[in-house]
């Protein structure tokens, strides 16, 4: 069952809300010391938008629109105002007029006025210390990048980070396909952290390139590659340095001392009398490849991976590890306002960094405690609190005002069912309830069906018949209102499910308030399994986490 939140006193938080307005009331500034977003800029349903003037006449530029498309409108309009009316910089307001003029009043202009107001508030919450990486694609990052430049500083750039998601595919006729992202770094200031250990890939023995296998071309008796190199020292004015060794005598980057103890050791090779001796240098103990700003080793997730949820844009794991490794140290507060399926938040968890996360879908906020309850267990709630979600009747009350499909979801995932991701179509169904039915991993359903406003027996007879024709094996009622005699004995009318696993008998179709849920009552259905189980719990995990107060 999902989780009712309390005050805020764990290490980690989860925003449900607009970021901005909880970045505004609940960050304080310089707090977090390293921020990545992914925001909607492409997804499944990428279409092409055009360039529009506020007449409506089309222009001939063409972008690919963002997934979740930002509208110009009114609101927008009232947010670009204010930004040139706030103590924002004269190179940020500059910055937004300018691109005004360049791409017109269009919903790219609404996505980067959005951006802009965020980024604001991202490097005001940001450490000195701190580092900001900015995902997007190459539609949006060249505007984007002016913008950070107008709000960070140019010289606080570091890198423009070119990422392959994928092989190219498709055949174009009048361009290349598009098959890389742009991850954009900054720096809070040139104090940021940045981990140059990090910064080097392990070498691998069966994927080393061919120079570095000429370099290394020598293999011991132990079957370790290692290369000769010099121990001359590079200055001939070193008197202390200078000494004969193996009958020869030359300026030594080393002590006598130091020279016959790494002989000693086997490190230092003469391959012949008279020659000048050599260190032998191991590839095992080099830092390893140097890593540039084009990432092509990283693969995107496949439809097979284990750690796929199903999440459009969802990115890999080892992308954000990477990423969290060399721009913040364990301990660190790691910041992602569009959380989406909780990448970020799962690699930050998993190299004891702290973490906030925000969303403004109550779908993210559920799949990302999903997410972590699977991979870490039920005891990683004890380190998070889930923060923006009704907590009582009247939070579920303005929530169903506010959105009556985000409430609708709310309601699922207090249940543990997965909500539909779409209203439309969805015949009075909100979501569903998988309950095992055998070791196999079989299920059966339990079809969940959510009313806030007024109801009454008919939308209970609805789901009995919706249960029958679905063939589904249970049916949930879930009242804003408290249900009335009439809608419990029509729902008392439904039959029996027998459960094929231990032959418990229940109800077929059954009611609950929100109120009883709110108070912890559960439904009574077998034991169901979380949704979003792809996300596989990793083996040891327990022991790899830090412990943080």
């Amino acid at each position: 069952m999902a989780r009712i939140p309390t005050s805020p006193i764990k290490p980690n938080q989860l925003y449900y809300g607009d970021n901005l307005g909880i970045m505004r009331e609940h960050l304080a500034g310089a707090s977090v010391d390293l921020v990545y977003l992914d925001p909607p800029f492409n997804s499944n349903r990428s279409y092409n938008v055009l360039f529009k003037e506020r007449n409506g006449d089309d222009s001939p530029a063409q972008i690919e629109a963002f997934g979740d498309t930002w509208v110009w409108s009114y609101e927008t309009e009232n947010l670009f105002q204010e930004l040139l009316d706030s103590d924002a910089s004269s190179a940020v307001k500059d910055a937004l007029e300018a691109i005004r003029k360049l791409v017109g009043e269009n919903d790219v202009l609404a996505y980067l006025t959005m951006m802009v107001a965020r980024l604001i508030e991202l490097h005001r919450v940001l450490k000195d210390t701190g580092s900001l990486f900015l995902h997007c694609d190459p539609t949006a990052s060249h505007y984007l990048k002016i913008l950070l430049d107008a709000i960070f500083g140019p010289t606080n750039f570091r890198n423009e980070i070119i990422w392959r998601r994928t092989q190219a595919k498709s055949l174009m006729t009048r361009r290349l396909p598009s098959n890389h992202d742009v991850i954009l770094a900054y720096g809070k200031s040139e104090d940021a952290l940045w981990d140059d250990d990090r910064l080097f890939q392990p070498y691998k023995e069966d994927e080393l390139d061919e120079k570095t296998l000429a370099k290394y071309s020598q293999i011991d008796e132990d079957g370790r590659r290692y290369q000769l190199t010099s121990l001359i020292n590079p200055s001939p004015d070193r008197p202390n340095l200078t000494y004969e060794f193996l009958g020869v005598t030359r300026v030594w980057r080393w002590t006598r001392e130091r020279m016959q103890a790494a002989y000693d050791a086997g490190l230092v090779v003469q391959t012949a009398p008279g020659r000048v001796p050599r260190l032998k240098r191991y590839l095992d103990e080099q830092r390893g490849k140097p890593l540039g700003d084009v990432w092509t080793e990283i693969s995107p997730l496949n439809s097979r991976a284990a750690e796929r949820l199903g999440y459009p844009t969802q990115k890999p794991v080892e992308l954000l590890r990477r990423i969290i490794e060399f721009a913040s140290s364990p301990g660190d507060v790691i910041l992602d306002p569009f959380a989406g399926c909780g990448t970020t938040i799962d690699a930050a968890q998993s190299l004891g960094r702290r973490w906030i996360g925000i969303d403004i879908t109550t779908l993210a906020i559920d799949l990302i405690d999903a997410r972590l309850r699977h991979t870490y267990g039920e005891s990683i709630t004890e380190k998070y609190d889930i923060l923006g979600i009704p907590f009582d009747v009247d939070g579920a009350q303005k929530l169903f005002q506010q959105s009556p499909f985000e409430f609708e979801r709310w309601c699922v995932m207090l249940v543990d069912g997965q909500p539909n991701e779409k209203q439309v179509g969805d015949r009075g169904i909100d979501g569903v309830i998988r309950i095992p039915v055998d070791k196999r991993g079989t299920s059966e359903r339990v079809l969940v069906s959510v009313k806030g406003g007024a109801t009454g027996p008919s939308h209970v007879r609805d789901l009995i018949g919706t249960v029958e024709s679905n063939k589904a094996a249970m049916g949930l009622f879930i009242t804003l209102r408290n249900p009335t005699p009439a809608m419990r004995e029509a729902a008392n009318h439904s039959g029996i499910y027998t459960y094929p696993v231990n032959g418990q008998k229940y109800p077929r179709v059954q009611i609950i308030s929100v109120a009883d849920l709110l108070s912890g009552v559960r439904p009574n259905v077998p034991t169901s399994l979380l949704p979003y189980y792809q996300a596989r719990r990793r083996p040891n995990v327990e022991a790899e986490q830090m412990t943080l107060g």
